[in-house]
This record gives C-alpha cells, sequence and structure tokens, in this order.
C-alpha cells in the first residue's frame, strides 16, 4: 500500500475520535462519518474511568460461576433476554470456554499493553490539547461490604501484580472510612488503584471535537454508512444515505454496530451489544472524592466536579433502545449499601450504551482481510474509553508503516479464525 493521504472513519465515538486525531497529526485527511450524533453512542454517559487496573478480562476461572449464581438473585446487574439467537449462545459458549487462567493471562497482557499506553498517552493528550475534560488522576477504589469476598481479591490483586506490575493499596474497615467519609461504616474494606484515573466523557468528546475541526478533520452526523469496499484504483469508496464518499484508507470504528459491516470488512465480528445503564445527577452533600466500583453489586460511581454518575450492569438483550427502569433502580439500591448519599435530586440524564464486548476481553485493532487498505478498530467491551488513545495512535501506526508502539498481534481479527 502507498503511503495514503486520506482516511474515512466509521464511528464517531471515542475510539473513532482518536484514530481520527492521530491520524490528522500524520497529515492525512480526515473525515468521520458517524450514523447518529458525534459522541452520543456508548463513549456519551458511561463512568469516565481509565482504568489500568481493569487488566483482566471478565472470563476468568469460576465467571460462569458467580454470574449463574448472581442471576438468580432478584434485579441482577447482569441479564440475558431469553431468545434463540444462535450467534449470542456461541458467544457465550465461547467466552466459557476461555475461563481458564492460561486463557485469562494471555488476554490480560494484551489489554495490560494497550490501557498501559493510553494511561500515558491521555496524560500527554490533555496536557498538550488543553482539553477541558475533569481530568483527574485520584486513583479508583474497589469497595467491599463482605469480609470473605474483600480478603479474596488479594489472591487476584497478588496474580495481577505478578504478572503485570499492577497493584493496589488495601484500605481495612476504619481506615476506609477515614480516607473517604462519602462510605457508610462497617464495610470490609476496599483496594484502592492509583494509576487509574477519570474524567467526564461528554466534556472530552466535544472538547476533543473543537480540537479535530480546527485541524480540518471533517465530521459528517447522521450518516448511515451501509458498506464499503476497495476499488480498483485502489482507494476505498464507502457508501452512505447521503452519497458516496472516497478515501485512501477506511476504518471501521463503529463500536457494537461493528458486526453489521462484516460483509465489507471480509471476515466475522464476534462483537455482542453488552447494554450498560447510568445515571447522572448534581453532587449530593456527601459526595464521594474518588471514583468507585462496588463488585459485589456491579455498580460504580463517579464523582465529577460538575455532577455525579452511577453505573454500570450487563444486559445481553441484543440492540435494544429502551431504558430498562429495573437496571437503573438496581443502581440506586447496589450503592445505597455502602454509601451516606447514594444518589439526590434532581436526575439530569438516564442513559444507556451498547458495550462492545469480544468473547476474550480483548479489542479488534487489525487490517481487515476485505483489502489492505481498509481496517477494523471496534471490540473495546467496557473499556473503549480507558483504550482509546492507544488504539488511536496504533491505527495510525499500522495505516502509515511506522514501527508499531507497542505489539498489534493480539488485537488481530484472525485470532477468531
Amino acid at each position: 500500500m502507498t503511503q495514503p493521504q486520506s482516511a474515512i472513519i466509521v464511528g464517531g465515538g471515542v475510539v473513532g475520535t482518536a484514530c481520527a486525531y492521530y491520524l490528522r497529526r500524520r497529515g492525512l485527511e480526515v473525515t468521520i462519518v458517524e450514523q447518529g450524533e458525534f459522541g452520543m453512542a456508548c463513549s456519551h454517559a458511561n463512568c469516565g474511568y481509565i482504568s489500568p487496573s481493569h487488566v483482566l478480562p471478565l472470563a476468568m476461572p469460576g465467571a460462569v460461576r458467580k454470574t449463574l449464581k448472581m442471576m438468580r438473585k432478584k434485579n441482577s446487574p447482569i441479564y440475558i433476554k431469553p431468545r434463540i439467537n444462535l450467534r449470542l449462545w456461541g458467544w457465550l459458549w465461547r467466552f466459557a470456554r476461555r475461563c481458564n487462567e492460561k486463557d485469562m493471562l494471555a488476554g490480560g497482557a494484551g489489554r495490560h499493553a494497550l490501557l498501559q499506553s493510553s494511561r500515558a498517552l491521555y496524560d500527554e493528550l490533555i496536557r498538550d490539547e488543553q482539553l477541558d475534560c475533569e481530568y483527574e488522576t485520584l486513583g479508583c477504589l474497589f469497595a467491599y461490604e463482605d469480609q470473605k469476598t474483600f480478603d479474596g481479591f488479594a489472591e487476584e490483586d497478588a496474580l495481577i501484580q505478578k504478572h503485570f506490575g499492577v497493584a493496589a493499596r488495601r484500605l481495612d474497615g476504619e481506615a476506609l472510612v477515614e480516607f473517604e467519609p462519602a462510605l457508610k461504616p462497617g464495610l470490609a474494606g476496599a483496594w484502592l488503584y492509583e494509576m487509574d484515573a477519570h474524567l467526564r466523557p461528554d466534556r472530552l468528546l466535544s472538547s476533543w471535537r473543537k480540537v479535530l475541526e480546527e485541524r480540518g478533520v471533517k465530521i459528517s452526523e447522521e450518516t448511515t454508512v451501509g458498506s464499503f469496499r476497495r476499488r480498483d484504483d485502489g482507494t476505498v469508496a464507502v457508501h452512505t444515505d447521503a452519497g458516496d464518499l472516497f478515501a485512501d484508507v477506511c476504518v471501521g470504528a463503529a463500536g457494537a454496530v461493528t458486526p453489521l459491516l462484516e460483509k465489507s470488512l471480509g471476515c466475522k465480528i464476534p462483537i455482542q451489544p453488552g447494554k450498560g445503564y447510568s445515571i447522572t445527577m448534581p453532587r449530593p452533600a456527601r459526595c464521594p472524592t474518588y471514583p468507585m466500583i462496588f463488585p459485589e453489586v456491579k455498580v460504580a460511581v463517579t464523582p465529577f466536579r460538575s455532577g455525579y454518575r452511577l453505573g454500570s450492569t450487563m444486559e445481553f438483550s441484543g440492540y435494544d433502545t429502551t431504558l430498562n427502569q429495573k437496571r437503573l433502580a438496581a443502581l440506586k439500591e447496589g450503592a445505597s449499601k455502602f454509601l451516606h448519599e447514594p444518589y439526590c435530586e434532581p436526575v439530569e440524564e438516564q442513559w444507556y450504551g451498547w458495550r462492545p464486548m469480544t468473547y476474550d476481553g480483548m479489542p479488534i485493532i487489525s487490517r481487515a482481510p476485505a483489502a489492505e487498505n481498509i481496517f477494523i478498530a471496534a471490540g473495546h467491551n467496557m473499556l473503549g474509553l480507558s483504550m482509546a488513545t492507544g488504539t488511536g495512535n496504533l491505527v495510525a501506526e499500522l495505516i502509515t508503516g511506522e514501527t508499531p508502539h507497542i505489539d498489534p498481534s493480539p488485537y488481530d481479527v484472525r485470532r477468531f479464525g
């Protein structure tokens, strides 16, 4: 492939934005095509975590048993809509087969490289571009109610430290409440991952958009891509409902809807939409200082400078567009076990997003089989924000022929066979 001069990014979420940014920095003319509004899909109202701590994939030993046990509970944060869907059940079967230590550590190695890269690149990006996104580097608390479960996490923390050099600080009982007074007394404790950061994702995207547009990146919203293909002259034609667009390269960065582009990409994309929810509101009077996760109830809490958010849950219900009030209520109920003031009024936004879940927990960052100048950047699971900058930089390196700053082989689409 000759040195490309132009690129079309299909998808205007945080991963597509990062791809556009790093390609533009290398001199390419870039157009982002988004079927809805820029930055308004899964990148809009997630919890805003940048999490090197999230190194292990969900597919780990015991995950299936724990999930089934949790699903039997009322208002379970995990839900699979009963239906006949061969792709979903095939995905779940492959997920279950990877719930062993060997595959878990292999997935962790791929995630770790990208998470570390992205964490460092966020520091550079926000400093160099002066992005107004409420970026804070305080870390993240993993808080537990049950003593046995809290103590049990020590094994996972030790494993992560041994294989990836990522370690947490332990805070027991009274020390935890002194450290974070927003938490109720009587909790078993928490693990603090000090390398984590957080930001307000909607403000990141709006601020980053200004930078892109000032540098000449074009953004086409409310534009649906039907297909794309390599033309005889070597360029790529992207067919949209607003007319055809042409560029030297194309990147499919459409998150959970990337499987709808499989024919154009020339391969199966084993991504399932894992629906997550959030509730955004003003900061309560006793607002936490630290972002925190309550693993026992699968609820995450983010204190922004300008607001406060509860989020999480995992719902496999396909491309469902409804807000399930039971899932939203579960967020409040779960947070109530841990916080003095778990939520407040008025609610500013109730939201859902489709996380692009791969069964091995790693994204797809790869040249597509369809053509040498078509690429994929999707399947980031629950870590699209956490992995965006590293992904964008890696995609730009692959496209321009630079030596990749991390090994791209773990993210190759061909791993799925």
